[in-house]
């Protein structure tokens, strides 16, 4: 396990972390806007703004700053990535849009999960620390 001192240190890793943050928040407001006022499948809005209720569970992980959430969020925004693809070349305009939006945040999200876990496991090499477990 890092100490969250070591991690605070490096400005790399602090900001990969907040790409990370900045995009999953991103996607969040982005899917309820979507799906409740901007381009609703149905008019009132739909069910399928339940869509970010998964994007809400790595939010408390990675505020604590958890290897793990890291590493599973990275495998669950293709996800996001998959639905962002389909709908933006199937759905109209305003839709469309909004799904390209939704595989530029979710791609975003990604690379900063990916980059975190790099700069991190880094940085723990150079300070002569190993991480054994996910924390």
């Amino acid at each position: 396990m890092m100490p969250a001192s070591m991690n605070d240190s490096a400005p790399h890793v602090t900001l990969s972390r907040r790409l990370t943050v900045a995009s999953l928040l991103g996607l969040i407001v982005l899917g309820l806007a979507w799906e409740l006022w901007l381009a609703p499948i149905r008019p009132g809005g739909s069910w399928l703004a339940l869509k970010v209720l998964p994007l809400c569970l790595p939010l408390a992980g990675l505020l604590k700053n958890r290897m793990y959430t890291y590493r599973w969020l990275s495998l669950l925004v293709w996800l996001y990535v998959l639905e962002g693809l389909v709908r933006a070349t199937s759905e109209p305009a305003p839709g469309a849009w909004l799904a390209v939006l939704e595989v530029l945040l979710s791609i975003a999200l990604f690379i900063g999960c990916t980059l975190h876990i790099r700069l991190r496991l880094r940085a723990a090499r150079e300070a002569g620390q190993t991480e054994t477990a996910p924390s």
